[in-house]
């Protein structure tokens, strides 16, 4: 098969034929219909994930945010045969450990063994291998393409479960999204906006920023040009009940703890660099004496997609709309390389291998 291949980290990808995956006896494998190009494949392939967090060892396939159609299973698989158009969580679980048990697969004791572009070869080919399928692979229904639901897997699901499982956002509810250009901050716009929430969008370029109204943002600021927190506890006459960081750097996680109002909700759904080395300093004293949740959001398990597929079928909701250009597997470098500025709006999706 074709993959685009990390030969060397932090240098192009190096688009070649690789052996095609065998099926383990728990898995399926899945041909590629489209892959997300997110923010954590550019950490792996820069080595800028925190100190301690996941690193990959050339030579290495990245790609965890993917849809397509199973095309061969496993001896053990029973709920799945080959056609099946599926998506797969970019956190997925083992089924036996205790969180498993408990129904969280997404926080799953041996997940970090299990994530395909992270722990083994993963999408950014014709073909990918996905473990554990029966505790972990979604159905995709027919009218969701697979260009539109490759961000599902992983920053889109990530924002559905920190707005509405874990901030638990009401109608009427001020959320700040602060990086709200990126694939996991557009996506929290919408989910907002969809479930009744007043958006405020923080973003530091105006593309961004348009793009972010277009979603239903009700007003945007830019970060470049003002202060964010003066503007965010303006518009919302003392500061917003919700505030989301999707970006994982001390000044916007900061300003998203400081933008809230008394018994406000912080969700963090960025992930720090080398750069912090996992660790970034925050006003405690605010959030105690305003009593603040700190809350985070990683990913979603695959039972818990339903009703989040119920509002796209009903078109409440449209990951579509974040997809902002599709690419070849021979593109897919240079999109990675623009990450390290920040310079990507929405999602890219490889559509084309």
């Amino acid at each position: 098969m074709r993959a685009a291949v990390v030969e060397e980290l932090n240098k192009p990808l190096v688009v070649r034929e690789v052996p095609d995956p065998r099926c383990p006896p728990d898995a399926v494998i899945i041909r590629v219909g489209a892959n997300g190009i997110c923010r954590t494949d550019w950490a792996l392939w820069s080595g800028n994930f925190w100190t301690g967090g996941p690193e990959i060892q050339p030579p290495f396939v990245l790609g965890h945010e993917f849809s397509g159609t199973v095309e061969e299973v496993g001896s053990e698989v029973r709920n799945w045969k080959p056609g099946d158009r599926v998506t797969y969580p970019m956190n997925p679980g083992c089924g036996s450990c205790e969180m498993c048990r408990n129904g969280d697969q997404h926080v799953c004791l041996h997940g970090a063994t299990l994530v395909p572009g992270v722990s083994f070869w993963g999408a950014f080919a014709e073909y990918v291998v996905a473990r554990h399928a029966d505790v972990n692979l979604v159905r995709l229904p027919d009218s969701v393409s697979f260009v539109d639901s490759a961000s599902l897997a992983c920053r889109y699901m990530t924002a559905y479960r920190g707005v509405v499982e874990q901030a638990r956002v009401r109608g009427g509810e001020w959320v700040a999204v602060y990086g709200a250009g990126g694939g996991t901050g557009l996506s929290a716009v919408q989910v907002a906006a969809a479930v009744g929430a007043q958006v405020i969008a923080i973003d530091i370029t105006e593309d961004k920023l348009a793009a972010a109204r277009a979603l239903g943002a009700a007003h945007t600021v830019n970060a470049a040009r003002e202060d964010p927190v003066a503007a965010v506890r303006t518009l919302t006459s003392g500061g917003a009940q919700v505030s989301l960081d999707t970006v994982g750097v001390p000044e916007t996680c900061r300003n998203s703890v400081l933008s809230l109002r008394t018994r406000g909700r912080h969700v963090q759904t960025g992930h720090t660099t080398k750069a912090e080395d996992g660790v970034i300093g925050l006003p405690i004293d605010v959030m105690m004496v305003k009593e603040l949740e700190f809350l985070s959001a990683f990913g979603m398990q695959g039972q818990r997609f339903d009703t989040l597929l119920g509002m796209i079928e009903a078109g409440r909701l449209a990951p579509g709309e974040l997809v902002s250009r599709t690419v070849s597997l021979a593109e897919c470098g240079d999109v990675l390389a623009a990450m390290a500025s920040y310079d990507t709006t929405g999602v890219v999706v490889i559509n084309e291998f």
